[in-house]
């Protein structure tokens, strides 16, 4: 092998290795410096999270409930153009 290739080799080596070494060094840091999980805001996050869903499942109700007064109105409608319609028209003749 050339000496020069040989250079070329360790050089590259030590450059992948130092950055292999850093991100690790970096990684582990970060995990070092998390804060421990509080109970106090996991519970509070439960009760959040409760709170959502009961919020959520009233809007359905009252959307269900729009939908149903809705309907009957589209069909109040209906049925006064039907009769409307059905009533006999007096043109003089």
């Amino acid at each position: 092998m050339d000496p020069a290739d040989a250079f070329v080799a360790i050089i590259l080596i030590t450059s992948i290795a130092y950055t292999v070494v850093s991100v690790t060094k970096l990684l582990i840091g970060r995990r070092a410096n998390q804060k421990p999980v509080d109970p106090l805001a996991d519970a509070r996050l439960a009760r959040l999270e409760h709170a959502v869903d009961a919020i959520a499942l009233e809007i359905e109700r009252i959307s269900e409930g729009q939908r149903f007064t809705t309907k009957l109105l589209s069909e109040q409608a209906r049925q006064r153009d039907d009769a409307a319609h059905q009533l006999p028209s007096h043109t003089p003749s």
